[in-house]
């Protein structure tokens, strides 16, 4: 679901991962959000250019921004 959730992982790198399509990956976060958090992550992904692997631009070949998994400031 987090996979899902990131704007930037192209869904067919989650079905490289866990063998679910994205019509599978649609169907579990149907199944665990709730109604208005699933319509809009739906609006969100809906012909997003990065979550489709062939509308990416040429050379991205990352799924993640490069902030995304550094460690937050303790000070928050």
């Amino acid at each position: 679901m987090e996979m899902a959730w990131e704007d930037r992982t192209p869904f067919e790198a989650i079905e490289t991962l866990y063998g679910l399509p994205e019509k599978e990956v649609i169907k579990l976060m149907r199944q665990n959000l709730k109604h208005k958090t699933f319509k809009n992550w739906r609006a969100r992904v809906s012909g997003r250019k990065t979550k489709h692997k062939t509308l990416r631009p040429a050379g991205v070949e990352r799924g993640y921004c490069p902030s995304q998994y550094k460690p937050q400031s303790a000070n928050k």
